[in-house]
Protein backbone atom coordinates (compact mmCIF):
# COMPACT_ATOMS: atom_id res chain seq x y z
CA UNK A 1 0.00 0.00 0.00
CA UNK A 2 1.09 3.79 -0.90
CA UNK A 3 2.09 5.66 2.30
CA UNK A 4 -0.41 8.20 3.12
CA UNK A 5 1.07 11.92 3.45
CA UNK A 6 -0.53 14.78 4.28
CA UNK A 7 -0.12 17.56 1.86
CA UNK A 8 -0.67 21.54 1.89
CA UNK A 9 -2.76 20.97 -0.87
CA UNK A 10 -5.31 19.60 1.47
CA UNK A 11 -5.20 22.57 3.91
CA UNK A 12 -5.81 25.12 0.85
CA UNK A 13 -8.79 22.76 -0.04
CA UNK A 14 -10.28 23.29 3.56
CA UNK A 15 -9.87 26.94 3.66
CA UNK A 16 -11.41 26.79 0.30
CA UNK A 17 -14.62 24.42 1.94
CA UNK A 18 -14.81 27.15 4.28
CA UNK A 19 -15.09 30.44 2.35
CA UNK A 20 -17.36 28.39 -0.19
CA UNK A 21 -19.98 28.10 3.00
CA UNK A 22 -19.80 32.01 3.30
CA UNK A 23 -19.81 32.78 -0.47
CA UNK A 24 -21.87 30.31 -2.72
CA UNK A 25 -20.74 31.96 -5.90
CA UNK A 26 -16.23 31.25 -4.64
CA UNK A 27 -15.08 29.08 -6.99
CA UNK A 28 -12.73 26.43 -5.35
CA UNK A 29 -9.73 25.09 -7.51
CA UNK A 30 -9.20 21.57 -8.86
CA UNK A 31 -7.36 19.11 -6.70
CA UNK A 32 -4.97 16.22 -7.14
CA UNK A 33 -5.53 13.61 -4.49
CA UNK A 34 -7.45 11.19 -5.09
CA UNK A 35 -11.03 9.96 -3.92
CA UNK A 36 -9.35 6.52 -4.23
CA UNK A 37 -7.25 7.05 -1.08
CA UNK A 38 -9.41 6.54 1.86
CA UNK A 39 -7.59 6.78 5.70
CA UNK A 40 -8.88 7.98 9.10
CA UNK A 41 -8.39 11.85 9.54
CA UNK A 42 -8.67 14.92 11.81
CA UNK A 43 -8.76 18.91 10.57
CA UNK A 44 -7.68 21.49 13.15
CA UNK A 45 -8.08 24.88 13.26
CA UNK A 46 -5.97 27.37 15.21
CA UNK A 47 -6.63 30.78 15.25
CA UNK A 48 -3.92 33.40 15.62
CA UNK A 49 -4.50 35.42 19.46
CA UNK A 50 -1.87 37.44 21.14
CA UNK A 51 1.34 36.52 19.20
CA UNK A 52 0.21 32.45 19.76
CA UNK A 53 -2.04 30.08 17.88
CA UNK A 54 -5.17 28.61 19.97
CA UNK A 55 -7.85 26.05 19.33
CA UNK A 56 -10.40 26.93 17.45
CA UNK A 57 -11.59 23.49 16.42
CA UNK A 58 -10.84 20.01 15.83
CA UNK A 59 -12.96 17.15 14.38
CA UNK A 60 -12.42 14.01 12.90
CA UNK A 61 -13.19 9.87 12.60
CA UNK A 62 -11.01 7.07 13.23
CA UNK A 63 -12.94 5.44 10.29
CA UNK A 64 -11.58 5.41 6.99
CA UNK A 65 -13.28 8.07 4.44
CA UNK A 66 -12.04 8.88 0.70
CA UNK A 67 -9.71 11.92 1.35
CA UNK A 68 -11.91 14.98 -0.63
CA UNK A 69 -15.21 14.34 1.09
CA UNK A 70 -13.41 13.41 4.18
CA UNK A 71 -11.55 16.98 4.38
CA UNK A 72 -14.52 18.68 3.07
CA UNK A 73 -17.12 17.05 5.85
CA UNK A 74 -14.58 17.51 8.82
CA UNK A 75 -13.20 20.65 8.08
CA UNK A 76 -16.96 21.92 8.38
CA UNK A 77 -17.33 20.39 11.63
CA UNK A 78 -14.52 21.67 13.12
CA UNK A 79 -15.79 24.95 11.67
CA UNK A 80 -19.51 24.74 12.86
CA UNK A 81 -20.00 21.89 15.02
CA UNK A 82 -17.12 21.31 17.19
CA UNK A 83 -19.73 21.58 20.58
CA UNK A 84 -16.44 23.84 22.59
CA UNK A 85 -16.64 26.45 20.63
CA UNK A 86 -19.20 28.94 18.61
CA UNK A 87 -19.58 28.62 14.85
CA UNK A 88 -16.75 29.79 12.84
CA UNK A 89 -17.60 33.49 11.34
CA UNK A 90 -16.63 34.77 7.87
CA UNK A 91 -14.46 37.22 9.68
CA UNK A 92 -11.83 34.92 11.74
CA UNK A 93 -10.86 33.06 8.70
CA UNK A 94 -7.87 35.25 7.82
CA UNK A 95 -6.52 34.54 10.94
CA UNK A 96 -6.99 30.91 10.99
CA UNK A 97 -3.93 27.97 10.41
CA UNK A 98 -5.37 24.98 9.24
CA UNK A 99 -3.85 21.26 10.21
CA UNK A 100 -4.45 17.74 8.26
CA UNK A 101 -4.14 14.55 9.94
CA UNK A 102 -4.29 11.59 8.37
CA UNK A 103 -3.99 9.30 10.85
CA UNK A 104 -1.64 6.06 10.08
CA UNK A 105 -0.30 2.75 11.71
CA UNK A 106 -2.54 1.91 14.54
CA UNK A 107 -1.66 -0.80 16.91
CA UNK A 108 -3.04 -2.19 19.97
CA UNK A 109 -0.89 -1.03 23.03
CA UNK A 110 0.61 -3.45 25.63
CA UNK A 111 -0.74 -0.98 29.24
CA UNK A 112 -1.02 2.20 28.79
CA UNK A 113 2.45 3.31 28.72
CA UNK A 114 3.26 1.54 25.46
CA UNK A 115 3.36 4.71 23.63
CA UNK A 116 5.83 7.43 23.16
CA UNK A 117 4.90 11.18 23.53
CA UNK A 118 5.37 12.79 20.28
CA UNK A 119 5.54 9.73 18.23
CA UNK A 120 1.99 8.27 18.83
CA UNK A 121 -1.48 9.75 19.44
CA UNK A 122 -3.71 7.18 21.52
CA UNK A 123 -6.86 6.31 21.88
CA UNK A 124 -8.42 4.66 25.16
CA UNK A 125 -11.08 3.02 26.42
CA UNK A 126 -11.78 3.08 29.76
CA UNK A 127 -15.47 1.57 31.37
CA UNK A 128 -17.00 2.74 28.32
CA UNK A 129 -15.60 5.77 27.92
CA UNK A 130 -13.23 6.73 25.27
CA UNK A 131 -11.56 9.65 24.07
CA UNK A 132 -8.54 10.53 22.14
CA UNK A 133 -5.40 12.79 21.63
CA UNK A 134 -3.78 13.07 17.97
CA UNK A 135 0.84 13.02 18.75
CA UNK A 136 1.01 16.82 19.11
CA UNK A 137 -0.96 16.98 22.26
CA UNK A 138 0.89 16.04 24.26
CA UNK A 139 4.24 17.74 23.36
CA UNK A 140 2.64 21.03 22.90
CA UNK A 141 1.07 20.89 26.32
CA UNK A 142 4.43 19.79 27.88
CA UNK A 143 3.03 16.54 29.51
CA UNK A 144 4.45 13.28 30.66
CA UNK A 145 2.80 10.32 29.80
CA UNK A 146 1.02 9.68 33.49
CA UNK A 147 -0.26 13.52 32.61
CA UNK A 148 -1.02 12.83 29.16
CA UNK A 149 -3.32 9.92 30.68
CA UNK A 150 -4.55 11.61 33.64
CA UNK A 151 -6.33 14.34 31.08
CA UNK A 152 -7.25 11.78 28.42
CA UNK A 153 -9.48 10.06 30.86
CA UNK A 154 -10.81 13.04 31.96
CA UNK A 155 -11.58 14.03 28.40
CA UNK A 156 -13.52 10.69 28.24
CA UNK A 157 -16.07 12.01 30.79
CA UNK A 158 -14.68 9.05 32.95
CA UNK A 159 -14.87 10.32 36.40
CA UNK A 160 -13.77 7.47 38.87
CA UNK A 161 -11.02 6.95 40.77
CA UNK A 162 -7.63 7.00 38.22
CA UNK A 163 -6.39 4.56 41.04
CA UNK A 164 -3.68 1.47 39.90
CA UNK A 165 -6.56 -0.62 38.58
CA UNK A 166 -8.03 1.57 36.76
CA UNK A 167 -5.14 2.23 34.76
CA UNK A 168 -4.94 -0.93 34.31
CA UNK A 169 -8.62 -1.56 32.47
CA UNK A 170 -7.48 1.02 29.93
CA UNK A 171 -7.27 -0.16 26.56
CA UNK A 172 -5.02 1.42 25.01
CA UNK A 173 -4.37 1.76 20.50
CA UNK A 174 -1.64 4.31 19.61
CA UNK A 175 -1.27 5.44 16.21
CA UNK A 176 0.52 8.38 14.09
CA UNK A 177 -0.30 10.47 11.51
CA UNK A 178 0.66 12.39 8.80
CA UNK A 179 0.02 16.00 9.66
CA UNK A 180 0.56 19.33 7.71
CA UNK A 181 -0.82 23.08 8.54
CA UNK A 182 -0.74 25.90 6.86
CA UNK A 183 -1.64 29.53 7.34
CA UNK A 184 -4.64 31.85 5.79
CA UNK A 185 -1.47 33.78 4.17
CA UNK A 186 0.16 30.74 2.95
CA UNK A 187 -2.77 29.80 1.29
CA UNK A 188 -3.18 33.24 -0.02
CA UNK A 189 0.13 33.04 -1.87
CA UNK A 190 -1.08 29.76 -3.56
CA UNK A 191 -3.77 31.19 -4.94
CA UNK A 192 -2.60 33.91 -6.32
CA UNK A 193 -0.05 31.71 -8.01
CA UNK A 194 -2.27 29.30 -8.85
CA UNK A 195 -4.62 31.93 -10.88
CA UNK A 196 -1.84 33.29 -12.00
CA UNK A 197 -0.88 30.34 -14.02
CA UNK A 198 -4.51 29.84 -15.34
Amino acid sequence: MTEIIATKEMCYFAFETLLSQFDKKFKMEKYSFSEKVSCPLFVTLKKAAKGSLKLRGCIGTFEDKPLESGLREFTKEAAFRDPRFSKLENKEIPSLTIGISLLINFEKAQNYLDWEVGKHGIRISLDGYGATFLPEVAPEQGWDKETTIFYLVRKSHYYGDLDHDAKNRIQLTRYQSSKISASYEEYLDWKKKMESNN
